[in-house]
């Protein structure tokens, strides 16, 4: 498709495989951002809300499970261990998690909506919440870490994966905000 105004091409992902699209993710490329949460993700969908709670449960889990992992070298773990000690653990730190991010994205919103003054809708938030869930998909490569032993850096460095990835989706984002609702 061609731009009506500049007659550019609006959209080069859309004859892309899957796989172009997910290296231009991870080599951080904000069109593939903008791919992903314009065209791929539907908003008008039946689906999408249900995508948004699945993707804020995986981020949680993988948040909690990074938790436990930082947390692992200060308390004993070992095969004594009960299961409703280990349920016990990782249910108050999913609760810790929660609460955590839960704080994070109520500073960040409010910090959008005054810093950038625009009065944006829920959906703008929304869309904002979607932009963090799908950015942190570094997080899946804490899965790694329950069948090989890494050191401890290594969940700093996917931190850091997590952090640039963040960056850029939500730059994408709020220059899309403010140019077309503002």
């Amino acid at each position: 498709m061609k731009c009506v105004n500049c007659k550019a091409v609006a959209d080069e992902y859309i004859e892309c495989e899957l796989m172009i699209v997910l290296i231009d993710l991870i080599l951080h490329k904000p069109k593939a951002y903008r791919h992903v949460l314009f065209n791929v993700l539907n908003h008008e969908s039946t689906h999408f809300q249900g995508i948004l709670w699945k993707l804020l449960v995986g981020f949680l889990v993988l948040d909690a499970y990074r938790s436990l992992l930082v947390k692992k070298p200060e308390e004993e773990w070992g095969a004594s261990m009960s299961f409703s000690s280990f349920f016990w653990i990782y249910r108050k730190m999913l609760v810790d998690v929660f609460l955590g991010n839960y704080m994070f994205l109520c500073s960040f919103f409010l910090a959008i909506r005054s810093l950038l003054k625009t009065s944006a809708r829920f959906s703008r938030f929304r869309d904002l919440l979607l932009a963090i869930l799908i950015s942190s998909y570094f997080k899946i490569l804490l899965t790694a870490m329950m069948v090989w032993e890494f050191p401890t850096a290594v969940i700093y460095i996917i931190d850091l994966f997590v952090f640039s990835s963040n960056t850029v989706a939500l730059k994408g984002q709020i220059i899309y905000t403010l140019q077309f609702f503002t």
